[in-house]
């Protein structure tokens, strides 16, 4: 295979940089080792737009953050991803916290970060009256706002797509020669060469960097875990609540998500492991004793699943944004911890500007479409939008989900998209069929009897997320003939 752009990795940085580079004449090419768009860190993070205060003055995180947040609102309106500019607070118990809101505030104002200013006990209370009576103050920056972190990784990719870029899944790159002419890369049984290549692989960015380079960073995974609550814990908080941060991240927090959740988290632990997914009681332990210090009486009974993230650290505690000098053409997007989300538009226009600089005079895509078919959900539409959607399909007249109502042809529509689902959890993230409070305990079978209709796969090969991770086995009670029966049934209704 030739193309003229390679990206590795299918986070939402690679998957905005893919939809930018669509806007030209290239042939690009998104290369993910995982078995779905946003199988990462883009996937367990605090799904946070961060407002820009608490990066260092002059540093790649402050430049990218403040742009980045100007450009999500019509980023998610042409894409119809769900973003709320909510507001956030960082809270102070002390009179020395009270200094450290001060300087975040200075900070904050060099950093170009608009309207900041710091409320004091009345005024904040009025604004979230479930505060500790101990909160003396807080700096509120209204431009700070939550998006859905994964929904945008695929929305990106789907328009992507959408404008010719090829994904491949499930492809692990081995090895990068280069070469005269640009790169040649193995990747699963791909055979790729690329005149350039973008480096975008999250935990492994280093290890990339160091098949066809120097060594000059190092990855440190972080992990941090935590608890996703109940739809029904209501508006304990209306905005993003932040703890005044240390020198090892911006504390524990508590915020209601894009989908009306709340969330607490996350840790912040160093780990050698790039693949430390699992969740601790000493975790679990640290988020309740820190959110309870915030929020009085919270009710912690209605954590409906509680998980964890890795993020990608390295010494400098700045971005790595850069073509290597020794390799014309590899560019480097390495080190993209918080605030990657906020930043990641302003550091795709970045690459895509350092790109063009290298490549030279890159024609446009005319045809380039910015918007991506609409997904609105089922059970936001007006009455009037149902009943004309059930007449013209009847399979949105069908409940899957209950928790989350989320019905048959909104299933069917993610499976068949561009850059689609193939896997539970894959419809989950786009879908969120399974996100609420029985996290897919009644609506799993019969996503996955949908997702092997539609792919025509055999029910068995449904994976949970990872090409591993099986769910069925084959019958148990019911013989095959009885299965395949049911399963036939399942097809004509």
């Amino acid at each position: 295979m030739k193309v003229d752009v390679a990206i590795i990795g299918a986070g939402v940085i690679g998957t905005y940089i893919a939809r930018e580079l669509s806007r030209y004449r290239l042939n690009t090419v998104i290369i993910e080792k995982e078995n779905d768009i946003a199988d990462g860190t883009t996937k367990a993070n605090s799904a946070i737009v961060h407002a820009g205060y608490d990066a260092k003055i002059g540093s790649l995180k402050a430049k990218t953050n403040v742009l980045g947040n100007q450009l999500y609102e019509e980023l998610c309106r042409e894409l119809d991803v769900p973003f709320k500019r909510i507001g956030s607070l960082v809270v102070a118990f002390s009179n020395e916290e009270m200094e450290t809101l001060e300087e975040l505030l200075e900070q904050g104002n060099k950093n170009g970060v608009p309207d900041l200013k710091i409320l004091h006990k009345e005024e904040l209370r009025e604004m979230e009256p479930n505060l500790s009576e101990d909160v003396t103050a807080a700096l509120y920056a209204p431009t700070a706002g939550v998006v859905g972190p994964f929904e945008l990784a695929v929305a990106l990719a789907e328009n992507a797509a959408d404008n010719g870029v090829e994904i491949l899944l499930n492809s692990p790159v081995t090895s990068i020669d280069k070469k005269d002419d640009g790169y040649n890369i193995i990747a699963g049984t791909h055979n790729i060469d690329a005149k350039y290549v973008i480096n975008c692989a999250g935990l492994y960015a280093d290890e990339i960097n160091n098949m066809v380079n120097k060594p000059y960073f190092e990855i440190i995974p972080n992990r941090g875990q935590y608890h996703l609550f109940d739809k029904s814990t209501g508006n304990f908080v209306n905005k993003i609540v932040f703890q005044c941060p240390t020198k090892v991240g911006k504390g524990v927090l508590v915020l209601p998500t894009v989908h009306g959740n709340i969330l607490i988290g996350p840790t912040a632990e160093n780990t050698e492991d790039k693949e430390a997914h699992e969740t601790t009681g000493e975790g679990f332990a640290f988020l309740r004793e820190k959110a309870e210090k915030v929020v009085k009486d919270f009710p912690y009974y209605k954590v409906i699943t509680s998980f964890s993230g890795l993020r990608a650290k390295t010494a400098t505690g700045d971005f790595i944004i850069e073509e290597v000098k020794e390799s014309k053409g590899f560019i480097n997007v390495a080190a993209i911890d918080s605030p990657g989300l906020s930043a990641a538009p302003a550091i795709g226009n970045m690459v895509v500007d350092i790109l063009m600089e290298t490549a030279g005079g890159i024609e446009e895509n005319k045809n380039f479409n910015p918007k991506r078919k609409a997904f609105k959900p089922f059970s936001e539409l007006a009455m009037e939008e149902k009943k004309q959607l059930i007449d013209k399909d009847p399979r949105y007249g069908r409940i899957i989900c209950r928790c989350e109502q989320i019905t048959e042809g909104e299933i069917v529509d993610v499976v068949n998209r561009r850059a689609g689902a193939s896997t539970l959890d894959a419809v989950k993230r786009r879908a969120r069929a399974g996100m609420g409070r029985c996290q897919g305990g009644f609506c799993g079978p019969r996503v996955m009897e949908i997702i092997a209709r539609e792919l025509n796969m055999d029910i068995a090969d449904i994976v949970k997320d990872r090409p591993d991770a099986y769910i069925l086995t084959g019958p148990t009670k019911a013989s095959k003939t009885k299965i395949d029966t049911l399963a036939a049934a399942t097809k004509e209704e």
